[in-house]
């Protein structure tokens, strides 16, 4: 077998094959040898992949096209006088980068915390001497000394251990510690199963050992994670429409200017006017407050979700938490209460005994070896007990899985009382509590109560006594021929109320899948407490026998994935995510990290670790389902009300750049100056800004809102057609009834067009019929305020310096008139068009 062989599954051979692929020895590398390995394998730390410039970083921002197009509009302004405009579109530019810049920091910010979870110093054999080093000196072929307490600082296998106790809950999800041990395992096993490794990031909790360095830096699990954290977040949902929408603005407005410009040279108009005039339409036609309204949507959906225990550490993706279609979380803590309980003391036939209660809280209350939380369950129920005198213990090992302690009873005897694992104690034991022996029927009788415990999830231990003659000292030979007393079941109970919420998730078309390193039976067990289909489950075995096409249809018909590492965790992830479903995930381990990294959406709780928080776009003050529901629900309105302002805006705009832009060819002079043009999208734009705010119908709330471009073009088209339409016949009575010269009939037509942009919001807002459906206030009082400045703008002092005249009375009933007309045609579109969408739009 190759020495890469060797390294690549080193949990797989044998310690003296290890150490002779790493050139090394079982006391250590000599410090010359160490430190030529240093400039061979680099230093042992977590390394960013990527460290971006702030230069660099500021240039992400600006290549999105959108962003462009407003730089095009702010040129454009300032050629045309448009100060105004220009400030303000250059402000709106400079937030959106802002809030860009700071987001690009996050994974950058989250490898550092990574990094900094690492001990400094290792205690290592280097000339046969053990000595401390910095953790950053540690090369493969080191040999290290781990003790309670200890970091676990490099991808190592162990050589020698006793009551070894790895913590390895930040690597596998797994609250229980780990006894490792030398051992030879198969190449194929879980990171959860590997008994005989450890791994960097993780901590010892009891016992010592010497462990050989395999893998150090990036090269280590912990390192992996720090990698992919370093990349850049795949593109979220949200992200992909925004562009995909950018792209799309792009096209029409370089077609747009294109086609204008060349037409107006073809008829011989001024070539920098015609520039500027198709210029400004292109403009027009982008919805250059689309930052504006984007931020002001977030940070207010941000300030009500702080109210209800959500920080939102990542604006952008309040969206994608409304669009989400699956949601990934651990069981601990979110669907169970994350706290183990003693839920039940048994005797052999399976019926409550305090007798097996009293002597297990003996046995948890005096041993002093490793405390876990099995042992805090059984002290929490019992509460305040008299203890007799402790004379021995014999410690928890590997091996036999059990412990016991031995206590003073009187006269010439003692007791020996033992906890542990149901198959290791019920092998040692021959007699029953009761005195008489243990047949093969009594035996049966045990094991099937055992066995309908376990298929349920539930943890089970037994309890055992002996009595023993007086004696200096006590071995596990002692724990032969014992008295089986019963059973000990402990459940990490399903939170209160948690299947309801479940239950609310799926009628938002949200599915719940768990996702965790626990064991299948204990998963399945909570799945089926919280009303999910325990029996779609996949293992981490399972996983690993899939190629990356059967996973992705496999994944999305799966509820429970049991027994996976942070590699699989990903890997899910993606293959939900290639499936089309828009992924949450909700972690607090660096184990999650990956996962989060890659989901749609990521979640954290505030007692999470660093690296998780700093990954993680939500952080919850309490770990809730239900707050998680109210998150949805108000993104979801976060994103109708961004939708709105697109589909209002687009169709309004669309519409009258086309009217421009065909009037051109035909007038003998430009429908509207560059100007007024500007002037036009910014003042229809005003009402936008109460947009956040607005009321949202409760339909839009119901299903996820998803990106759909095809239907905002049809949209964009449909209502913009009508829009011309009604252009189209006030263009025709200014030329034939009233004759009208360029200011006049740019006047009424910028008059016009403005008055069509503002009500149409108000009918387009919503699905319903416009009277069954009331905006907000913001957004109301906007639009009316913006309405009185249409109508007395040809009348005010300065109207002649923007190229305006007053209009006659009659005229302007004839716009609000052909305005009356054009909302009775638009109600009337828009229930066709809804009609005709059998889901709700661009969901």
């Amino acid at each position: 077998m190759s020495s890469k062989i060797v390294i690549n599954q080193f949990w797989s051979v044998s310690e003296t094959e290890l150490i002779h692929s790493l050139d090394s020895s079982f006391h250590g590398l000599s410090t010359a040898e160490a430190n030529m390995r240093i400039s061979e394998y680099g230093r042992n730390e977590v390394k960013e992949e990527i460290r971006l410039s702030k230069g660099r970083i500021l240039w992400n921002q600006l290549k999105s096209h959108l962003l462009w197009i407003l730089i095009i509009a702010a040129v454009v302004s300032m050629i045309s006088g448009e100060w105004v405009d220009s400030s303000i579109i250059m402000l709106i530019l400079a937030g959106s980068v802002g809030i860009g810049y700071s987001r690009e920091f996050s994974a950058q910010v989250a490898v550092r915390q990574l990094k900094d979870r690492l001990q400094t110093k290792a205690r290592v054999l280097r000339d046969g001497v053990e000595i401390s080093i910095d953790v950053r000196e540690l090369v493969p072929g080191d040999v290290f000394v781990l003790s309670a307490g200890s970091l676990v600082p490099a991808d190592a296998r162990v050589l020698t251990a006793k009551d070894l106790f790895i913590n390895e809950a930040v690597m596998t999800g797994e609250s229980f510690p780990v006894e490792k041990e030398p051992a030879v395992l198969p190449p194929k096993v879980e990171l959860s199963k590997r008994l005989n490794s450890v791994f960097m990031g993780t901590n010892v909790r009891a016992g010592i050992g010497t462990c050989v360095v395999v893998r150090t830096g990036p090269r280590s699990e912990y390192g992996g994670i720090a990698k992919r954290l370093s990349l850049r977040a795949p593109e979220t949902e949200f992200e992909r429409g925004i562009r995909k929408f950018g792209d799309f603005l792009t096209i029409a407005m370089l077609a747009m200017t294109l086609i204008v410009f060349i037409a107006n040279l073809i008829l011989e108009r001024p070539m920098i006017e015609s520039l500027l005039f198709s210029i400004a339409l292109a403009v027009g036609l982008s919805p250059e407050l689309l930052p504006a309204i984007l931020n002001v949507n977030l940070a207010t959906a941000a300030n009500l979700m702080a109210k209800k225990g959500v920080i939102v550490r990542n604006l952008n993706a309040i969206e994608n938490l409304g669009s989400m279609t699956v949601l990934c979380t651990d069981k601990t803590g979110t669907l169970t209460e994350g706290v183990v309980e003693l839920s039940g003391a048994y005797d052999w036939h399976g019926v409550e005994s305090t007798a097996v209660l009293s002597q297990a809280a003996i046995n948890a209350l005096l041993q002093t070896g490793l405390k876990n939380p099995l042992d805090e369950a059984i002290a929490a129920r019992v509460g305040t007990v008299h203890l007799p005198v402790k004379f021995a213990e014999i410690p928890y090992d590997f091996i036999r899985k059990r412990m016991s302690v031995i206590i003073e009873s009187g006269g010439r005897e003692r007791v020996l009382i033992t906890k542990g694992a149901f198959p290791t104690v019920m092998a040692s034991c021959t007699m029953l509590g009761d005195g008489s022996v243990i047949t093969e029927g009594h035996r049966d009788e045990i094991t099937k109560n055992y066995e309908a415990w376990s298929s349920r999830g539930i943890r089970v231990l037994a309890v055992a006594t002996k009595r023993l003659i007086l004696g200096d000292n006590y071995t596990r030979d002692d724990e032969e021929e014992m008295s089986f007393l019963g059973f000990l079941t402990f459940l990490d109970r399903p939170k209160l109320g948690v299947a309801d919420v479940i239950k609310s998730l799926e009628k938002l078309g949200v599915g719940i899948k768990i996702i965790t390193g626990d064991s299948k039976s204990v998963a399945q067990n909570v799945a089926r407490a919280v009303g999910l289909d325990a029996q779609k489950t996949l293992t981490g075995k399972d996983l690993d026998e899939l190629h990356d096409e059967a996973l992705w249809h496999s994944a999305i018909d799966t509820t429970v994935f049991a027994e996976v590492d942070p590699n699989q965790k990903e890997r899910i992830i993606l293959s939900l995510k290639k499936m089309g479903a828009v992924v949450g995930f909700l972690g607090d381990g660096v184990n999650d990290a990956p996962a989060m990294h890659a989901a749609d959406t990521s979640l954290s709780v505030d007692s999470a670790v660093d690296v998780a928080r700093d990954v993680a776009d939500f952080v919850l003050l309490e770990r809730d389902l239900d707050v998680i529901k109210q998150g949805i629900e108000q993104g979801r309105k976060t994103f109708a009300n961004t939708l709105k302002y697109i589909l209002i805006t687009m169709s309004a705009n669309l519409g009258n750049m086309i009217s421009m832009a065909v009037a051109s060819l035909f007038l003998p002079f430009l429908p509207l100056l560059a100007g007024q043009v500007l002037l036009n999208n910014f003042l229809s734009d005003i009402p936008a800004i109460g947009i956040a705010a607005d009321s949202v119908d409760d339909e839009l709330v119901a299903g996820p809102g998803r990106w759909d471009m095809s239907y905002i073009k049809r949209f964009m088209i449909e209502f913009g057609l009508v829009s011309s339409f009604f252009d189209f016949v006030i263009f025709g009575v200014l030329i034939v009834f009233y004759s009208a010269g360029a200011q006049e009939f740019r006047t009424t037509w910028f008059v016009e067009s403005l008055l069509t942009e503002l009500v149409v919001a108000l009918v387009v807002r919503t699905r319903r019929p416009v009277y069954k459906s009331s905006p907000g206030r913001l957004l109301l009082k906007l639009t009316v305020a913006v309405g009185v400045v249409a109508l007395a703008i040809p009348y005010l002092p300065f109207a002649g310096a923007m190229g305006f005249v007053p209009l006659s009375a009659d005229l302007m009933a004839v716009v609000l008139l052909i305005v009356v007309g054009y909302v009775f045609t638009t109600e009337l579109l828009k229930a066709l068009v809804f009609r005709r969408e059998t889901l709700a739009p661009v969901r």
